[in-house]
């Protein structure tokens, strides 16, 4: 009732008596005692997962104040503090890109194909399993238990900067380069004999993709692998590249390692047209049997295209279903080449609607706009 008062002394007198003052003061007293409840059981809900912030942060401080551990790297100490044993291995890596690396829900929902609201959810009963836990830094022998889930957080991070989902960037080559850091400080503080095939795949695939990053864009336009100056690349980084991918390529395969094999392809042919698709359809044939997720058969279509024709690439398409705008557009290219106008349109129409990224879905539109 005070709350009532103070707000009628504010307001009558500007806009005069309301008709029936008792019931006006009542009315409002009501709502704000609504108010406060609404707020207080917001407080009881987010109560812990503040306190999980807040522990992170003050952490945070902790570590960038103490320069004298074997992990010197702040950003990798908190990851290494998100990839906690109570968590799966994909809740720790989206809530790492969420505290630590201050991504944005939706970004994160998109890197893992999921809708806003499911991942939203997650990292809230993430936040919720780590109430209570002790944020201690593992020993170095326990270091590589989270290994493979710092690589995960390492290459989403980078996934993001390379090719952002939102935004008017073509890229962002910051995080993404803050992401190869990460996998740099990761490989010099893991003990001597834990295995680092994984990293050294994983390093391997961003500095491939990485040294791609000058050609890319050309007047803040986006410009395709095919059409890129391949004397921009950074080939400094791509001599690094090989060197870590050659005592891997006897190894087992494994997801990173068989992507990296992938993009070695592209970044040894000395134009397009030398590239090897055979080869390229081959590393995806061998990744679709231990990761056979939707991009994995997006990308092969795209390369059975290359190596086979449209119609081919088309039918590798069937079946696969992923949210976001990349399948419509492949699917619109490919139905483009393959002469069929009106459907390519209805595709490039859908593409462009689902596209969130300015210069890609700038892209689209030029696209159409040649293709009607």
């Amino acid at each position: 009732m005070a709350d009532a008062f103070e707000a009628a002394a504010r307001h009558w007198p500007a806009d005069g008596l309301p008709d029936n003052p008792p019931a006006w003061l009542l009315t409002t007293a009501r709502r704000r005692i609504l108010d406060r409840l609404r707020a207080e059981s917001v407080r009881a809900t987010k109560l812990p997962l503040l306190e999980v912030d807040a522990r992170v942060g003050e952490q945070a401080q902790r570590v960038m104040a103490d320069g004298g551990d074997v992990l010197v790297d702040e950003r990798l100490r908190l990851v290494l503090l998100c990839a906690h044993p109570r968590l799966s291995r994909e809740a720790a890596a989206a809530l790492t890109l969420r505290l630590v690396m201050g991504m944005p829900t939706e970004e994160i929902a998109r890197l893992f194909l999921v809708p806003t609201a499911t991942m939203a959810a997650r990292l809230t009963r993430a936040r919720k399993k780590l109430a209570g836990a002790s944020f201690t830094i593992p020993a170095p022998a326990a270091l590589a238990a989270r290994v493979a889930v710092v690589a995960d957080v390492a290459y989403l991070a980078f996934t993001a900067g390379y090719a952002p989902g939102t935004g008017a960037d073509v890229l962002r080559p910051g995080p993404a380069g803050e992401a190869v850091r990460l996998v740099r400080v990761l490989r010099s503080v893991l003990p001597g004999d834990v295995d680092r095939s994984e990293l050294d795949a994983l390093l391997a695939l961003m500095l491939f993709q990485h040294s791609r990053r000058d050609a890319r864009v050309r007047t803040d336009q986006l410009v395709l692998l095919p059409d890129q100056d391949r004397t921009r690349w950074r080939h400094d980084e791509i001599n690094e590249a090989v060197a870590l991918l050659t005592p891997l390529t006897a190894a087992p395969p494994a997801p990173y390692l068989l992507q990296a094999l992938v993009a070695a392809e592209h970044s040894i042919a000395a134009t397009a047209a030398d590239t090897a698709w055979d080869r390229i359809v081959a590393r995806y044939d061998e990744l679709l049997t231990l990761a056979p997720t939707p991009v994995t058969r997006l990308n092969r279509a795209v390369a059975v295209a290359e190596r086979d024709g449209p119609a081919a690439g088309l039918k590798a398409l069937e079946g696969v279903a992923l949210p976001g705008h990349r399948l419509p557009a492949v699917r619109a290219e490919l139905l483009i080449r393959s002469g069929l106008r009106a459907e390519a349109l209805t595709s490039y129409d859908a593409a462009i609607a689902l596209c969130r990224n300015e210069a890609e879905r700038a892209h689209l539109q030029a696209r159409r706009v040649e293709a009607g």
